[in-house]
């Protein structure tokens, strides 16, 4: 029995099959549903968990390459929430959320949180 580090066994298998360069989806819960894209579900209530609680949980063991967010993040949320998320994350390129939505398809699998700041998804790449 796992008794620390990720203890859901979706999220457990998802980042033990993610490749060098394969990507994927931290998500807020608004996020579209993909059909095509392996979804984890962790919501349970608003902000239980958050997408910045889950990429805190998985950086101790996922090497994150890169990582995508919207530009729009950054117009609607408060600078120390950012700063937050530049602490776990190495390298943010900050795109257009439409053009961020675009990358979700070649994604291995989407997490969805119960994260309610606006365009708070994040897309990583495993380096």
């Amino acid at each position: 029995m796992l008794r620390t580090g990720i203890l859901n066994p979706q999220l457990n298998s998802l980042l033990s099959r993610a490749r060098h360069t394969n990507t994927i989806v931290i998500a807020d819960r608004g996020f579209p549903f993909w059909p095509q894209v392996e979804t984890i579900d962790l919501s349970l209530v608003d902000d239980i968990p958050t997408v910045l609680n889950v990429l805190e949980a998985i950086s101790a063991n996922f090497t994150i390459g890169k990582a995508w967010m919207a530009t729009e993040f950054r117009e609607h949320n408060p600078g120390t929430l950012l700063d937050r998320f530049s602490r776990i994350l190495p390298s943010i390129v900050f795109e257009p959320h439409a053009e961020l939505k675009l990358r979700v398809p070649a994604a291995i699998g989407l997490v969805r949180t119960a994260g309610t700041a606006q365009y708070s998804n994040v897309i990583l790449e495993s380096a």
